[in-house]
């Protein structure tokens, strides 16, 4: 992809020209350990007033921010880990991990265990996951190691290839059914085809097919609650007591805080129970009662932060694999961060994708912080060939 003759990595790269001066403030502690001092001051901060903000939301319960903060505690520990490989080798797994993901959801469809009518989990005894997280990072590092060796912007016959490689665990993941998951997979490999040299012609091209296809999407495809979401992101008040509920009270949540705020504690949208899951999904919005419009603004640019950081380091990856794969990973924790603002303002419909880093919860954050551990090790690794 070019923009105004450029390379889309240079233009990126051309955004924070004072991170040329990053080595100057990196700490020899942080060297050693392979870690970006800016990208993780960026990430403790939104952990740190995720933790906070989950103490309000969940009435001063002490245990559920202790459990969180392990969460995070393991979530940081295989950042760290993941960060200290060099990108070579994950290079070298990519197919495999792929591989060993789509066995895992053919596995769940036949033997998974089944919760609130969706067959995700797979019960290994000692352990009970969602093998569908694995494909949030195996897909997008598949089709960069699809492209690695490849002319870009890429050819037809390559195009259709890395689709094929996002299309099965979606299509997989989808029939589970879980909407969320799948979604994320999907644009986590539509990220990589993007970054790969996709034209905006193609990309229009491809919009209008999708949208071509979406009666029978929503005929053949969604389930009777996923139809309802659609509907009632479109009109709330239809149901207000029903499936509208979630929204209309989020809403209010929002709109209640105001400028400034009622005040750290002093929300009474979820401290009084009329806005569900304050402390997962809508924690946004709790954020926004009680930390105002200039809390939530303020919320948004530590993760443009985190965001733009994560971009410049991708535009600094020495070659093609760690190129797609680093802006890939960088733009799924973009896509958690917007679905999951525009869903409780009222703006996307409701999927369940948790605010990344925020919301009380520890498979997704896990997978991002391994992400992220990746994106460092490619930064702080990237004189150190890929082969």
């Amino acid at each position: 992809m070019e923009t105004d003759g450029k390379p889309l990595s240079a233009w990126l790269g051309s955004l924070l020209p004072a991170a040329d001066r990053v080595e100057e403030v990196d700490g020899k502690f942080l060297k050693l350990l392979y870690l970006d001092p800016l990208l993780l001051l960026g990430l403790l901060a939104v952990s740190g007033l995720g933790l906070m903000m989950l103490y309000s939301a969940g009435q001063r319960d002490l245990g559920l921010v202790i459990g969180q903060a392990i969460r995070l505690g393991l979530g940081f520990t295989v950042m760290l880990t993941l960060a200290q490989l060099p990108p070579r080798y994950f290079r070298f797994w990519s197919p495999w991990i792929y591989l060993m993901g789509v066995a895992l959801l053919l596995a769940v469809m036949v033997v998974g265990d089944i919760s609130k009518g969706a067959q995700r989990w797979l019960n290994l005894g000692v352990v009970r996951f969602q093998p569908s997280e694995i494909m949030k990072l195996a897909v997008p590092m598949t089709v960069a190691w699809f492209f690695a060796d490849k002319p870009l912007p890429p050819r037809w016959g390559h195009l259709l290839g890395g689709a094929l490689v996002t299309a099965i665990p979606f299509a997989l993941i989808a029939e589970q059914p879980d909407l969320g998951t799948a979604l994320v997979v999907g644009c986590a490999g539509a990220f990589a085809l993007f970054l790969a040299g996709l034209s905006w012609w193609l990309l229009l091209g491809l919009a209008g097919a999708l949208g071509a296809v979406i009666p029978l999407f929503w005929i053949y495809v969604m389930h009777d609650y996923q139809r309802q979401r659609v509907l009632t992101f479109l009109n709330p008040e239809s149901d207000p007591l029903g499936a509208g509920y979630h929204i209309i009270q989020s809403k209010i949540a929002i709109g209640s805080g105001g400028v400034y705020g009622k005040g750290w504690l002093n929300g009474t949208q979820s401290h009084l129970d009329f806005l569900p899951e304050g402390s997962t999904d809508f924690i946004f919005a709790a954020f926004s009662e009680e930390f105002g419009l200039i809390g939530a603004c303020l919320l948004l640019i530590l993760y443009f932060f985190i965001i733009a950081r994560g971009l410049y380091m991708a535009s600094r990856a020495p070659d093609t694999y760690t190129r797609l794969l680093a802006g890939s990973l960088i733009l799924i924790f973009f896509l958690y961060a917007f679905v999951n603002s525009g869903m409780v303002s009222g703006l996307l419909p409701v999927v369940g994708l948790p605010l990344p880093l925020f919301s009380y919860g520890g498979t997704s954050l896990v997978t991002l912080m391994a992400g992220f551990g990746i994106l460092m090790s490619i930064y702080t690794h990237r004189r150190t060939p890929t082969r």
